[in-house]
């Protein structure tokens, strides 16, 4: 469903989200590189809420592009207000959403996603629920996997029992 939400808001063909079986040793070493994004899905525990670059290419007409440009300088707030009212995002959304299938049962949903991303050789992490980013500290292009993967490490540890958790990354192809 990523990929289809990538490729309906016009990102280039050789960026592709790929599923990561494992965060360590050779699981980790089969992700495809370059890698500039990696993202975690894990559930929404009691434990979770007390602990608390490469450039994308897209296509000329590029939904996201154009939202990311128009958007670039404004605050987080004024950004969220534009991406509610953006049509052709929101069309891509539902397009890919009714297609359902992974509609979730409102009342049952209690996962969230993550993701990590390497801005100028910092390792940063992106969580709607917080009220910034948050920076892990150093990487570099050929360790980004690797350093994304142990901070994922340290949240499944906090977690004792947890099995739900997942991991897809962004890279070219």
């Amino acid at each position: 469903m990523l990929n289809k939400m990538m490729s309906k808001l016009g990102v280039g063909e050789n960026w592709r989200f790929v599923d990561v079986l494992g965060l360590e040793g050779d699981q980790l070493s089969a992700v495809p590189k370059p890698c500039c994004a990696l993202m975690l899905l894990f559930p929404l525990t009691q434990q979770h809420d007390s602990f608390r670059q490469h450039k994308l290419t897209f296509d000329g007409d590029s939904a996201l592009k154009k939202f990311l440009d128009e958007t670039a300088k404004m605050s987080a707030d004024d950004r969220a207000k534009q991406l509610e009212n953006n049509k052709p995002i929101r069309e891509a959304h539902n397009d890919v959403a009714a297609q359902g299938q992974c509609r979730p049962e409102a009342d049952k949903v209690n996962f969230h996603f993550i993701a990590f991303v390497n801005v100028n050789g910092q390792l940063y992490e992106f969580d709607g629920r917080m009220n910034g980013p948050v920076n892990h500290g150093d990487t570099k292009d050929d360790s980004f996997i690797t350093d994304a993967a142990k901070v994922c490490r340290g949240f499944m540890e906090r977690e004792q029992g947890e099995v739900r958790f997942s991991a897809v990354a962004l890279c070219q192809s």
